[in-house]
């Protein structure tokens, strides 16, 4: 059922007729989140390595980073619905200035490190710590069933803008900054400064959410004691230890890793990288929009499976083109297809689980694919300092999501959302 704030349907309306002023307050917080994300994500592994850090030690810090964003994320999630989600959305918004600040102004590794584990830092370009768990939650709370997947494929398309054009200012960024006379080193550190900014104004964007926004059924019994889920438990775990596994595979090329890896093979600079990343995103959010569609003819879980294979081979295609050209052009196939299905998954994901589990049900998958993505990095940086092996983390991202792909259809196909019931 909505939540209380949700409007009465209309026919003029059109799709945006369920829109509240919460609902445009987290679609503006994802919007300025993930522009923070994809910024940074282009510059990240040049400016640590500015700072005098290795390719190994880069691939540990990204590891140690997810695996903090992990416990944050968990930490925070599992107590959203009883202590306000509100109240945990600008708890989060203050680590990531934390973080973004002590990057900015220190170059000790361990520093780094401790700031890293604590503070909500993003590697990938993808969404880290409570924020899109939480937002999920909220927007399903306050949205009617029929409307929660085309309104996260409108959710998931604003956040691949955002990153694109995040991706595109960071790589631009730091040329401004070079016309100066300044260091390249604080070009790259007036990214990761503007990431703390934005980080105190998603805090004062949270601060504006309404109590619509909030759980008002008490938890389920015995969900206290077992990461704020009990009837929905065993799908949850299920579906988590399946996200890991795929996020697993995605973390051998995330965005900081996969731009670093042009440069490796093709010596491109980060202008380049940030125009090819804006053009990749920008498609990856216009395929998001389609999966709503496909998603209400042949389903949720098929829509995942089907659209999701085809990306990941394209994926494993990519390092073996032998031209800058034509390995952009197979990335952007790629990532036309390839976020159909986040908002399948997501909707998918609250649409089996209690309304008062929403937020600890994302937040455990959620983390769950923090925690997969995390390990894969580390390896990632001793590839890449082996000349031989750079081309290796494709292969291998590929390969895991192509598995992880034929066991969610094999475990999940034959249970449907509520609203796919006849």
């Amino acid at each position: 059922m909505p939540g209380p704030s949700a409007t009465i349907p209309n026919e003029t309306g059109g799709r945006f007729r369920y829109f509240t002023p919460d609902a445009c307050i987290l679609f503006a917080t994802r919007f300025v989140r993930l522009f923070a994300y994809g910024a940074l994500s282009v510059v990240l592994v040049f400016y640590l390595t500015s700072l005098g850090l290795r390719e190994s030690q880069v691939g540990l810090l990204f590891t140690l980073t997810l695996a903090g964003d992990t416990v944050v994320s968990l930490a925070l999630t599992i107590v959203a619905d009883r202590v306000g989600r509100r109240r945990v959305l600008v708890i989060g918004s203050l680590l990531m200035l934390g973080a973004g600040l002590a990057f900015a102004f220190t170059r000790n590794f361990w520093f780094l490190i401790v700031a890293a584990t604590i503070g909500v830092i993003s590697p990938s370009g993808n969404e880290v710590g409570p924020f899109l768990s939480i937002e999920q939650a909220a927007l399903s709370h306050i949205l009617p069933d029929r409307a929660r997947t085309s309104t996260f494929a409108w959710y998931s398309l604003i956040g691949s803008l955002a990153t694109a054009v995040g991706s595109l200012c960071g790589g631009l960024l730091p040329d401004v900054v070079r016309t100066t006379g300044m260091p390249d080193l604080d070009g790259y550190r007036s990214v990761v400064i503007l990431y703390a900014a934005i980080g105190l104004l998603l805090a004062l964007l949270f601060s504006r959410l309404t109590p619509a926004t909030e759980v008002q059924t008490a938890a389920a019994p015995g969900s206290r004691w077992s990461l704020g889920v009990g009837h929905s438990r065993h799908v949850v775990l299920k579906l988590s230890a399946l996200f890991a596994l795929d996020a697993f595979g995605g973390g051998f090329v995330v965005q900081s890793l996969a731009a670093y890896w042009f440069y490796l093979r093709f010596g491109v600079q980060p202008a380049e990288l940030g125009a090819i990343f804006f053009g990749a995103n920008l498609l990856a959010g216009m395929s998001a929009l389609l999966a709503s569609r496909l998603a209400s003819r042949f389903g949720l879980v098929r829509t995942m499976v089907f659209t999701h294979l085809p990306s990941n081979i394209l994926l494993i295609a990519v390092p073996l083109m032998p031209s800058l050209s034509l390995a952009i052009v197979v990335l952007f196939v790629r990532f036309s297809i390839s976020q159909m299905d986040v908002p399948t998954r997501q909707s998918y994901v609250m649409a089996v689980v209690l309304p008062e589990e929403r937020s600890a049900a994302a937040g455990i998958t959620g983390v769950a694919r923090t925690i997969g993505a995390s390990i894969a990095p580390w390896f990632v940086g001793l590839m890449f300092a082996q000349p031989s092996l750079i081309n290796f983390p494709f292969f291998i991202a590929g390969a895991l999501k192509i598995v992880y792909d034929l066991l969610l259809y094999r475990e999940f196909v034959a249970l449907p959302a509520p609203e796919e019931k006849p």
